[in-house]
């Protein structure tokens, strides 16, 4: 089975600058990056803060280039759903839900449609209608997840997001990403809940010294 995308030995490398009294400094913030995703599968990044999971993320989403390596996309669309979730705030959450998929391709017409679809799964209300300024951290996630969930892109990022707001929602997102209504999308989830990425997951990276050292779904990795 082709890969939708595959990373070979990619890095990512930050440059600290320094001043007159201290050289300029280089960190690592990913080494040696070697990952196939596969259509249908859900993988769950675990490790330590600062370890280089989200970064990893923005790298398969296409926010950040990698300074090392190579990414291979076979020709498909990856979103990235963050607690920030990059709304515009001076937007409602109709508005930034069609500028959410405009960006990803879709156009204006198209995401029009699916429209009624986000409102209701998103339970937000009339909320929908309101600037997402007003809005807690625990709604953007509900409004970033059920964009996402609706427009289905071919690879689903998670940072964080299903850890936040209120259980109802969190166990229906769970229930949505186990059914999959999408078979062969693949989902890449960053949690620290183990029992969250056992439940959901059936592969899982474990990222330690900014580099995967792991994939496995054991007892052992999940409880580092």
């Amino acid at each position: 089975m082709q890969p939708l995308i595959e990373l070979k030995d990619v890095g990512l490398q930050y440059k600290i600058k320094g001043n007159i009294f201290t050289k300029n400094k280089y960190y690592d913030a990913l080494k040696n990056i070697n990952l196939k995703i596969y259509p249908g599968e859900t993988i769950g990044i675990i490790g330590k803060n600062g370890s280089g999971k989200s970064s990893l993320l923005k790298i398969l989403s296409g926010v950040i280039q990698p300074t090392s390596g190579e990414i291979i996309n076979h020709g498909v669309s990856a979103s990235l759903l963050t607690i920030g979730a990059g709304f515009d705030n001076n937007l409602n959450g109709r508005d930034n839900a069609i500028l959410s998929g405009m960006l990803q391709g879709l156009k204006s017409q198209e995401i029009k449609t699916k429209l009624s679809e986000i409102h209701d799964y998103s339970e937000l209300g009339d909320f929908f209608f309101e600037p997402v300024r007003t809005y807690s951290t625990g709604m953007r996630a509900r409004l970033g997840f059920s964009i996402s969930n609706i427009i289905k892109p071919d690879i689903l990022l998670i940072d964080e997001v299903l850890g936040v707001g209120d259980q109802k929602f969190r166990q229906k997102t769970e229930i949505t990403i186990i059914e999959k209504n999408r078979p062969q999308q693949a989902i890449i989830l960053v949690s620290h809940a183990s029992q969250q990425i056992s439940k959901l997951c059936n592969r899982v990276a474990l990222i330690d010294n900014n580099t995967i050292i792991n994939i496995d779904l054991s007892n052992e990795t999940l409880n580092i």
